[in-house]
């Protein structure tokens, strides 16, 4: 086969890629892409990075961000040139305001077939510029070289060396649009190989060191991580964790938050706001950060600065200074919190009246036990149940459902790894991320499942994520569809009270009569249906081996 310049520069830069710690490829076919897909796949079979194929660019945006969400190292997805890249601006956007490393390789045409209406040829350049760390339109393998771009995307996706209007040590998605010129492709020597190597890490920065005095509260958004337990256990001050936070947990976590944040004794008393990740679930949080009278103090994570007030005061990280802690505010608040515990659990069975000799006892003890198994799920129970399945070895991923803002105000704290595309909040490619998120957790035999809990619209706008091809390895992971039959999560806003019903139905709800269990086969899934908590305890305990869906029917109120 004739020499090919593309293969070459293809196979160079895959290789440095791999030398600067990318472990992930994700690949979507198409023709002016094929050098890049070819070295992918050979360096695959090298044991050098691990690929993952899917046949659409959406999906493939997103599986590439949720492996690089679970691993905080780059993964690259690569795509054809025309439409293809444009279907990597959702995920794209999501990295972007995440703080989500993510490199995205478009193929091009080159620059003597752009603009004169060549096939499958339009303006990639600049693209995806207002959300990535860096974009570089590549030369033509030939004119130029793609030496050093692989070192400057990746230290640019983790915040380092970023370009100019890149925040140090954030992290971001970056673009790299390579054009190339036919032979698109070519057999690679025998000794193009790849050796791996670590990513770099990224900048530490000065913290801001807290001082104490004032009544402080810390706020964990999206992402915030256990960090902010940390810094909330060493100020002594309240934790509000929002579900999606993964710092749901340690002694100081509040239950109830939204209530006490309109009480006028503990929210309107709050002088300063330590805010870590991104808070999205509640209009009390909002409502907080938007005071002009609270000292906000938000640690950058993401492409955008958290400033709702106007004088947010920007930080790399935070650190508190040693000092007397203020119990009597902690205290307050702890009370509060212990009164706002919500508690799902069945009673515990009644032994001495399953015992009794009194056989009508006995018969009213059986009904009540009964009836406990038979319970039907609503929207409080069915997320109960997924958190109590959830452990730290496993991944739980919330689609931007309604369940996600019921769960964010009934379940307790417990530390378990949490996902959530709430960067931008959008519903789409939730089961992409999370099957990304699985095969990361899972790589090399690691134990644990991953479960997704979403509602049913969620789940449609993302039913291309469910296709795996029959040479991958199937992660465990359980879907969990909260199924009422269109998008209630519409009865919260602002058009519920003044859409006519009909319109509202129509135009909001979308209600919808889709089959799931047909849905899940056809794509080689598992399928459970199940009604009652007893039922659902079952499917969610039971060993997981590969792909499984389970889908609750929940009433429309």
């Amino acid at each position: 086969m004739t020499a090919s310049p593309a293969s070459d520069a293809a196979a160079s830069l895959l290789a440095d890629l791999i030398a600067h710690g990318v472990r992930d490829i994700v690949i979507a076919p198409g023709s002016r892409s094929q050098a890049l897909a070819l070295a992918a796949t050979r360096f695959a079979r090298q044991g050098a990075v691990r690929v993952h194929v899917r046949i659409d660019e959406r999906v493939a945006g997103f599986t590439a961000l949720g492996l690089a969400r679970e691993t905080r190292v780059p993964a690259a997805v690569i795509c054809t040139s025309g439409t293809a890249a444009a279907n990597l601006l959702p995920a794209a956007m999501e990295a972007f305001h995440s703080g989500v490393p993510l490199l995205l390789l478009t193929a091009d045409r080159p620059p003597e077939l752009r603009g004169i209406g060549a096939n499958q040829a339009t303006v990639q350049p600049g693209l995806f510029d207002p959300f990535v760390r860096l974009s570089v339109d590549a030369p033509v393998p030939g004119d130029g070289s793609w030496h050093g771009l692989a070192e400057r995307a990746v230290g640019a996706a983790m915040g380092v060396d970023a370009a100019p209007a890149a925040v140090p040590g954030v992290a971001g998605p970056v673009h790299l649009n390579l054009p190339s010129r036919e032979p698109l492709s070519a057999v690679l020597p025998e000794g193009a190989t790849a050796i791996p190597g670590e990513a770099p890490a990224a900048e530490s920065r000065e913290p801001l060191v807290l001082t104490r005095g004032l009544r402080t509260v810390v706020i964990a958004g999206a992402d915030a991580g256990p960090e902010a337990e940390e810094i909330a256990h060493a100020g002594t001050w309240p934790l509000i964790a929002e579900i999606v936070s993964g710092a749901r947990f340690g002694r100081y976590v509040v239950h109830g938050y939204r209530e006490m944040l309109r009480d006028d004794i503990l929210g309107g008393r709050i002088q300063r706001a330590v805010v870590l990740g991104h808070p999205t679930l509640s209009r009390e949080v909002t409502a907080l950060l938007r005071r002009d009278d609270v000292q906000v103090i938000a640690v950058r994570s993401g492409g955008e600065a958290l400033n709702l007030n106007g004088r947010t005061v920007a930080a790399a990280s935070v650190t508190v200074a040693p000092g007397e802690a203020d119990r009597s505010w902690l205290g307050a608040w702890m009370e509060a919190s212990a009164a706002s515990i919500v508690d799902l659990s069945e009673d515990a069975p009644d032994q001495a009246r399953l015992w009794s000799t009194d056989s009508a006892a006995r018969r009213d003890a059986m009904r009540t036990e009964l009836e406990a198994v038979r319970r039907p799920l609503d929207r409080e129970l069915l997320a109960d149940a997924v958190w109590r399945a959830t452990w730290p070895h496993d991944r739980l991923m919330f689609g931007s459902s309604r369940l996600v803002r019921v769960a964010d105000a009934v379940l307790g704290g417990k530390k378990v790894p949490v996902h959530a595309n709430r960067g931008l909040a959008g519903i789409d490619g939730t089961i992409s991320t999370a099957m990304g998120i699985a095969i990361a957790s899972q790589a090399e035999g690691a134990a644990g499942v991953t479960r997704v809990l979403l509602g049913d619209l969620a789940f449609l706008h993302d039913v291309g994520g469910l296709l795996l091809p029959p040479d991958e390895h199937e992660p465990g992971i359980q879907v969990i569809v909260g199924n009422d039959g269109g998008g209630t999560i519409f009865d919260a806003l602002e058009v519920a009270s003044s859409a006519p019903r009909e319109d509202l139905d129509r135009a909001f709800y979308t209600p919808h009569t889709t089959r799931l269990e047909p849905l899940a086969l056809a794509y080689g899934w598992t399928y459970q249906r199940v009604t009652t908590r007893s039922a659902l305890d079952q499917a969610l305990s039971t060993p997981v081996g590969g792909r499984q869906l389970i889908e609750v029917p929940l009433p429309r109120e």
